[in-house]
């Protein structure tokens, strides 16, 4: 996906908050099944990536349309 304007990119930053949030969540449940827990972290870090990867690449349309 491709940010279009700064509402979707605050959007993105909200939802990787609570990606990252819920990764920790997950991280420090020692409860669960081991096998179930990893695969569920595997998960949330490919989302919590691409999420990054948007914002940079948002961020980074937009320092270049400031720089002409």
């Amino acid at each position: 996906m491709i940010l279009k304007n700064e509402r979707e990119l605050a959007n993105t930053r909200e939802k990787l908050r609570m990606l990252e949030e819920d990764y920790e969540t997950v991280r420090l449940d020692t409860s669960e099944d081991a096998e179930l827990r990893d695969l569920t972290m595997a998960s949330l870090e490919r989302l919590i990536k691409q999420l990054r990867v948007e914002i940079a690449e948002y961020e980074a349309s937009r320092a270049g349309a400031a720089v002409i």
